[in-house]
């Protein structure tokens, strides 16, 4: 039957804890053997990091009343006996909820007002103010504290039509996409803009971040959702329900919202869910499964999507099933299905994606702490060929050569002042790049889009501008690289004439790749014109909306520079541990060689016994290095996820 999702992500984690220990253990020893230079430890920081704060997103998204709350419970939370998270009839969630875990932070739902949409802040930057939402705390152990806390999600305020139009939720010029109005006038809108639900789960604990959405005109009218959370989850499961298949409202949030490039159709999964609703005591079971399978070929067909990407479902009778300990229901509700597309799927290609990630990583950091080694190899060969030549040689010889080695010593130390300068010119350059991947290019473009928005009759022209400020940014990533390269040209030449005139053994390490970084504008792109495409600019005439989409792309953009900058801070970083470690390993060498002249002076043995120790001392220099590359093995050979199946493949959004 395979693992279930549950059970292949407890496996991921346990995978990553593994690898995560052996990473320390690598930090340990390399420690111990000075081979941790800056950009090694800053390598391993990194590679750490990675490892222990990597998160999996799956986003469940549906119209309202398809089940989606359900499925969620009977997923994720059927262990604790009960319905935790809202899921009786008519529409349960009424807001964006995330579910994650978080050790700072208590066991809480934390609620933001509405009302925030009516200031300019993304939402990004409401999250860095918890003062400002409403906190429930929760009782991990009370599943009923629980499932009362988590109502809360659902609940909604009335309010007047000029309210929700401020709101967002009310357009004269999309009537058939407005809410109800009552007796009173009113219209009902959520209370509440985003919930974070902080819970220690075991799979919330491991990575694990749930995002549930609500219907199509909520999330029209959050544009971080599209823009930002949806685009970056690593799976997203559409709901429809089995008995209607895809309806024009599904269609317009399938088309409008889940679809952003062909290649990345792989990571969507449909759940034609409520599969129970079509058992009927009046068709054989072969009649009523032949009807599920054409509502599944069609859906199929009318998404644009293989087959086997659409997965009939019963949530609800999935959930009675493990609350009850029945197998055969568990089966009738076909749920372990999608539990095996979501574990083989998601999980395997997510542990793919970061075995992928840290194999690159570790590479580099097996060439840097290498490279250290083959310093070290390199000034003992030296050292033989010296001490070899005085074999049978006078001590005036002898003494001459101390007297040689001093001034090499001497020497050197005026050389270390050239090559400050080199760091100095190098940081120099830099600089320039810094300043085109940095916080104030970015704030400056979006302050001139925010402009341009604000321009009158920009309905028209909300595509050219966003296009204008995306054909800047890469204009300014396409500058960076060119900067790079150059800088890299400088180093190359700078390096080949140090190893030349003082026998160091630099190497210039590899440029960064700034055109990947390049690419992810291009996606960013991709979803804010997909977003700007379906109706949304009317809304841009309000300013307060284009402000907020601005801010939502500044939060996602500053993601994709951080990323560029920090990769161009680590070739410096390279660049300058390889100085230093020559350098320092330059220092001890003179100091080794002026010892062992000393002892030979002193003693007639001394010229044998220091070839024996350089003997000894290049033989462990050995086992370093086959210590070295056999701890670096062992981080990229620790087992794949046991069952992990590569279909279907579910790519990262």
């Amino acid at each position: 039957m395979g693992t279930s999702f549950n059970e292949q992500f407890d496996q991921h984690g346990t995978w990553r804890r593994e690898f995560a220990l052996r990473l320390k253990l690598l930090s340990e020893w390399l420690k111990d053997h000075e081979l941790l230079d800056a950009a090694v430890e800053e390598r391993l920081r990194r590679l750490e990091t990675q490892m222990r704060s990597d998160k999996v997103m799956v986003a469940f998204v549906a119209e309202f009343s398809r089940g989606k709350s359900e499925l969620i419970n009977a997923i994720f939370f059927a262990g604790y006996k009960r319905r935790i998270m809202p899921a009786s009839a008519g529409r349960t969630t009424m807001c964006p909820t995330e579910l994650g875990y978080d050790s700072d932070v208590p066991p809480c739902l934390r609620l933001l007002p509405i009302e925030t949409r009516l200031k300019p802040q993304a939402l990004m930057e409401w999250r860095g103010a918890p003062e400002k939402w409403t906190r429930v705390d929760l009782d991990v152990n009370d599943p009923a504290q629980l499932a009362k806390a988590f109502e809360k999600v659902a609940e909604v305020r009335h309010v007047t039509k000029e309210e929700a139009e401020a709101l967002g939720f009310w357009h004269d010029d999309a009537p058939h996409d407005n809410p109800l109005v009552n007796a009173d006038g009113k219209v009902e809108v959520p209370r509440w803009r985003h919930a974070l639900i902080n819970i220690a789960h075991p799979l919330l604990k491991q990575g694990l971040v749930i995002l549930d959405t609500p219907g199509l005109n909520a999330i029209g009218a959050e544009p971080e959702l599209t823009v930002n959370l949806i685009p970056q989850a690593h799976a997203v499961v559409f709901i429809l329900a089995a008995d209607t298949g895809v309806t024009k409202s599904d269609l317009s949030i399938w088309r409008d919202h889940l679809i952003t490039e062909e290649d990345n159709i792989d990571s969507r999964l449909v759940v034609l869910n409520k599969i129970d609703t079509m058992w009927d005591s009046l068709s054989t079971p072969v009649q009523v499964q032949a009807q599920i399978d054409r509502q599944r070929t069609t859906s199929a067909e009318i998404l644009g999507l293989p087959r086997e990407q659409v997965i009939p479902v019963s949530a609800q009778k999935g959930l009675v099933a493990k609350v009850n300990d029945d197998k055969e229901l568990l089966q009738a509700s076909q749920l372990p299905v999608l539990e095996r597309a979501l574990s083989q799927g998601v999980m395997g290609q997510r542990q793919r994606i970061l075995r992928t990630a840290v194999s690159g990583g570790i590479a580099e950091l097996r060439v840097e702490a290498g490279r250290a080694i083959q310093i070290r190899r390199r000034d003992l060969a030296e050292q033989m060929l010296e001490l070899k030549g005085l074999r049978g040689k006078n001590t005036s010889v002898i003494k001459h050569m101390r007297s040689r080695i001093e001034q090499e010593q001497g020497d050197f130390d005026v050389s270390g002042a050239r090559i400050h300068a080199v760091r100095s010119v190098h940081l120099k350059l830099l600089r320039d790049v810094f300043a085109l991947l940095g916080t104030s290019t970015l704030k400056k473009e979006m302050a001139e889009l925010t402009t341009a928005l604000r321009q009158p009759g920009i309905k028209i022209g909300v595509n050219k501008a966003y296009s204008a400020t995306f054909n800047r940014l890469r204009a300014g990533l396409r500058t960076a690289q060119a900067a790079s390269a150059e800088i890299q040209t400088m180093l190359t030449g700078t390096f080949r004439q140090l190893n030349a005139e003082y026998g160091f053994s630099l190497q210039a390490p590899r440029e960064p790749d700034l055109a990947r970084y390049e690419r992810d504008l291009d996606l960013v792109e991709r979803s804010h014109n997909q977003y700007l495409g379906v109706g949304n600019t009317f809304r841009l005439a309000q300013p307060e909306f284009a402000d907020r989409l601005v801010r939502a792309l500044a939060t996602r953009l500053r993601v994709v520079y951080e990323s560029a900058l920090g990769e161009v801070e680590l070739w410096n970083k390279s660049a300058a541990a390889q100085l230093d470690a020559q350098l320092r390993e330059r220092r001890r060498n003179f100091g080794r060689r002026i010892e062992a002249i000393e002892r030979i002076q002193q003693a007639a043995s001394g010229l044998d016994d220091r070839i024996a120790e350089i003997h000894s001392q290049e033989a462990a220099l050995d086992q370093l290095d086959a210590k070295l590359a056999e701890l670096t093995g062992h981080l990229m050979d620790i087992p794949e996820i046991s069952g992990a199946v590569h279909e279907p493949q579910l790519k990262r959004a």
